[in-house]
């Protein structure tokens, strides 16, 4: 069956009829489509109207409950998602918002899938084999795909030692076995051995878990390869085995074994890779295969992905324990080392006629850090502003986000003041793509401007810079803000 693979922008409007046209799909097929994007909310529709056609973002009091057999001029459709789906035959490769300029940025989109990668490994390095819940629960194929695949190139094959003996190897020797079984020649009093068996520790070849291994690698290869996937994962040609999964037996006897391998196994990394592999023979699925239902690797929030990126670029101090800090000024009395700059932040208080309740929740700021005698304030927004002197002002934060980046600076004054910093800088950083950091003003409220807090600098950040020092683990001087 012909793999139609096509590029989608996050967030765009699209009409139901472009988007069979874009998947070659009919009537029916189009709206059985679209009716499984919405079910794994992937896919959300708008009114079709003058309005939601030039905008930008999407919020939730813009979402319409939809009939995917309305009429192709009623709705738009929007898609909330960056990365990668399979659909059966279709491949969807949706690509950030802020991307503009190309409507297939292929090098652009391997990055971001590179960043997702990064946010998404957690150190008990789980993973997600299913998409959904309840009716919606579908085995995702694609992530497993990914992760054995990743997997293997970091690691290599899955091995177990076997023990050789050897004479005179460079191994460890084994005297016991070396006297019990040699002559020794004696030479002033002392025995001297001629040979001397040795032992070594080798990978067995024919290890029955390695050669699984090397079988579902291999086929795994296969299917991204097919799914026209392997150039936007940068996946190097993969094959390890000519055999086929079924030569090792059937499904059930090759379930028991890895269940068997588990139960002796306690190396963790060994532990996950063998879960997978059980999963990866159960499903027995294929990609391209229609009735498989939904694979994807990506995220319906990618704006906390772009919130991780520039907490780590900027060095964020947030989580990090006053006593650990480099301040202009030592740790004023009354604050503890062991707090964090989080915990500044007072939380409401309900009194009640007799008692008081401290609630758990309060403002909480992206990112803070530290330049000189600077405390700087940074919120990471995922918009696409447009903030020209001849446009409309559109895709820019709202009300609240610029309230409460004053009422940050308002919650760390004490804190400032007693701590030698001379001025505070508020910032909101969004992504772009072009290729250097655009100041792009401020924004003021002149009712908050008026306490004596600063106004809010608008950066643009050049987004593939960004990534490039997120995956790699730089960092970006704060003085390039030009706050």
């Amino acid at each position: 069956m012909k793999v139609i693979s096509r590029f989608l922008r996050e967030q765009q409007r699209y009409k139901k009829d472009e988007l069979a046209s874009i998947f070659e799909c009919d009537d029916g097929n189009i709206e059985l489509f679209l009716r499984i994007l919405k079910a794994y909310n992937i896919l959300k529709t708008v009114k079709n109207d003058v309005e939601q056609r030039d905008m930008t973002e999407l919020v939730d009091e813009d979402v319409q409950i939809a009939d995917e057999t309305a009429d192709n001029s009623e709705y738009l459709y929007v898609f909330v998602y960056v990365g990668v789906i399979a659909i059966g035959h279709r491949i969807l490769k949706i690509y950030p918002k802020y991307l503009l300029s190309d409507d297939e940025p292929i090098d652009e989109m391997r990055q971001a899938l590179k960043v997702l990668e990064k946010y998404s490994n957690s150190e008990e390095q789980i993973v997600n084999l299913y998409n959904g819940d309840g009716d919606n629960r579908t085995f995702n194929l694609l992530a497993v795909i990914l992760f054995l695949l990743h997997d293997y190139y970091e690691y290599g094959l899955y091995s177990n030692t076997e023990d050789i003996i050897e004479v005179n190897g460079e191994g460890e020797i084994l005297w016991e076995k070396t006297i019990d079984e040699n002559f020794p020649l004696i030479s002033s009093g002392r025995p001297y051995y001629m040979e001397m068996f040795t032992k070594k520790l080798e990978d067995d070849e024919e290890d029955y878990f390695r050669i699984l291994h090397q079988i579902i690698l291999t086929d795994c290869f296969r299917q991204l390869e097919e799914s026209q996937l392997t150039e936007l994962f940068e996946m190097e040609p993969l094959c390890l085995s000519e055999k086929n999964i079924d030569e090792l037996g059937e499904q059930d006897y090759i379930l028991n074994r890895i269940i068997g391998e588990l139960s002796i196994q306690f190396n963790t990394r060994k532990q996950v890779l063998l879960k997978t592999l059980y999963a990866y023979i159960s499903q027995r699925r294929r990609m391209l295969d229609v009735t498989d239902g939904i694979s994807m690797f990506g995220t319906t929030a990618f704006n906390l992905v772009w919130e991780k990126v520039c907490a780590d670029v900027f060095n964020n101090q947030l989580q990090s324990k006053l006593g650990t800090l480099a301040m202009p000024k030592q740790l004023a009395e009354g604050y503890s080392p062991g707090d964090k700059l989080i915990d500044i932040i007072d939380k409401p208080k309900w009194v009640g006629n007799d008692y008081v309740k401290t609630a758990r929740d309060t403002f909480i700021p992206d990112i803070i850090t530290f330049e000189d005698n600077l405390f700087i304030i940074l919120d990471a927004k995922y918009y696409n502003l447009q903030m020209e002197k001849d446009k409309s002002l559109r895709g820019q934060p709202g009300i609240e986000s610029i309230t409460k980046q004053y009422l940050y600076q308002l919650a760390y004054r004490e804190f400032v003041g007693k701590h030698g910093f001379t001025r505070v800088k508020n910032c909101f950083l969004l992504p772009t793509e072009k290729a250097e950091i655009v100041d792009k003003g401020y924004v003021e409220l002149s009712i908050l401007y008026s306490l004596g807090l600063e106004n809010i600098a608008v950066r643009l950040l050049p987004a593939k810079r960004m990534f490039e020092c997120y995956i790699t683990g730089k960092k970006i001087n704060i003085k390039k803000l030009s706050l």
